[in-house]
Order: structure tokens, then C-alpha cells, then sequence
């Protein structure tokens, strides 16, 4: 079982991560980095891991949701998901954050690019069973999505929880790599009557949809506001 209640907070962690054979880049690596403050900022930002895995003579790679608590990833589904039920078993596995910021055009075709912010992060997982610490990291997700959003809904029940499985995972084997700027032509191509550049994206928010129902004309709540708004990174605490 493993705590989820005294990791340390980032500015209690490392500044680097050490490198190690699965996470040392071998391409383009002025865009790495093991900053620990520069993987959590990604690690915080992202809405959806992909996490990889063997099982069972196949190979998987399933998207789900997940938080940040210290130094650890956390993630939770029912008690069935086969995920979890194979990262809670010790099973090693790769967990990667993605972030695409723009594409970026070159004159060449060769050149296109995009510019991205990633993470990959190597370990096993490690079942959460304690009831409070399971609670805690169902409200840590909630709350990742959008900040202060635990505080404004019903917390989850015992019998919830016994039907939910969580598992946390190490941020202690990882690497990030971050591309940004413009195309990177050949010199002989700079001349060329070909449109280059970057048209940069972002995730957006629409205006939020209410539920019907007999509380459909409440007030949008400050949590949902933040999502919207895109205040979601700036407004969480620490």
C-alpha cells in the first residue's frame, strides 16, 4: 500500500530526476530535459495519460484520466478495469503525457514538425487499498480536472470506493521533451517562394452546458468557471 497523504510537494523534490537507459534521450537531445519542475508542469497540465503495458501475451496502450500527488501519478476506475487491475499487480509499465502546442511548417516536407511538450515516465504501480487514501486520490483527479471542484460536489461514499480500484505510480524513471519555435529548413531552402511558419494550438473551453433538471438554472460554480475560462494550470493551489 502506498501513501498518498506525506509525498513531498514539488518544491520538496529533487530539481532533476536522474537519467537512466530506458529514459536517456538519444535524438534531439537539447529538447530534453529531467527538470522535476519542468515534468510536473507538464504532468499538471495534461488531462489524459496513456499508460503501456503487457498482458497476458498482448501489448496495450489505454488513455485515462489521472492526478498529480507529489511525487506520485494516481489513476482509478472500477474494480474490474483490466488497467489497473494490471498495474496494480506490479506489472512494468510506461506512462506518457503529451501537450501539442502548434505544427509547424517547413518549405521542406522533410522538415514539418510540430511543437509539443511530453513526458514519459517508466515504473510499476502500486495498489491503493486504505479507504481515506483512496478517497483522497478519487477527490485529487476531480480536483485535477478542475481545481476546488471536490469542495463543490458530493464526496464519494464507502460503498463507492470499495467498488472503485486505484493505483498510483511512481514519478521517480522519467524524461520530458519539449519542441518549440519554428521550421527548421536546409540553408538552400530559405530562398524558396514557400510559405513556412507555426500555427499554434491550444485546448479550449466553450461556454459551460447546464444539466436539466431542478437545479439546472444554478449558478456555473467558481470550479467549472475556472475550467471554462482556462485559469485551470494558474489556479491550482501549490
Amino acid at each position: 500500500m502506498t501513501d498518498l497523504v506525506t509525498h513531498p510537494s514539488t518544491s520538496d523534490a529533487e530539481p532533476a530526476i536522474p537519467a537512466t537507459n530506458r529514459t536517456s534521450l538519444r535524438r534531439k537531445k537539447e529538447r530534453g530535459t529531467y527538470d522535476r519542475a519542468a515534468i510536473d508542469a507538464i504532468l499538471d497540465e495534461g488531462f489524459i495519460c496513456h499508460v503501456g503495458f503487457s498482458d497476458g501475451g498482448s501489448t496495450y496502450v489505454i488513455p485515462t484520466a489521472y492526478a498529480r500527488l507529489g511525487d506520485r501519478l494516481v489513476m482509478h476506475g472500477a474494480s474490474a478495469n483490466h488497467t489497473l487491475r494490471a498495474l496494480a499487480s506490479g506489472v512494468p509499465a510506461c506512462v506518457t503525457v503529451t501537450l501539442l502546442d502548434g505544427i509547424v511548417f517547413a518549405r521542406s516536407a522533410f522538415h514539418h514538425s510540430m511543437n509539443f511538450r511530453s513526458v514519459v515516465l517508466f515504473g510499476e504501480g502500486a495498489s491503493v487499498d486504505a479507504v481515506e487514501e483512496k478517497r483522497a486520490a478519487v477527490l485529487a483527479i476531480v480536483d485535477h480536472v478542475a481545481p476546488g471542484r471536490s469542495g463543490e460536489s458530493r464526496p464519494p461514499t464507502d460503498a463507492e470506493l470499495r467498488s472503485t480500484r486505484v493505483v498510483s505510480f511512481p514519478i521517480t524513471e522519467a524524461s520530458a521533451k519539449i519542441r518549440t519555435g519554428g521550421p527548421i529548413d536546409d540553408d538552400e531552402d530559405l530562398g524558396l517562394p514557400l510559405w513556412a511558419g507555426v500555427v499554434p494550438l491550444s485546448l479550449t473551453a466553450a461556454e459551460p452546458v447546464p444539466d436539466p433538471g431542478p437545479a439546472g438554472d444554478l449558478a456555473v460554480p467558481a470550479s467549472v468557471r475556472i475550467v471554462a475560462e482556462g485559469r485551470r494550470t494558474s489556479e491550482r493551489p501549490g
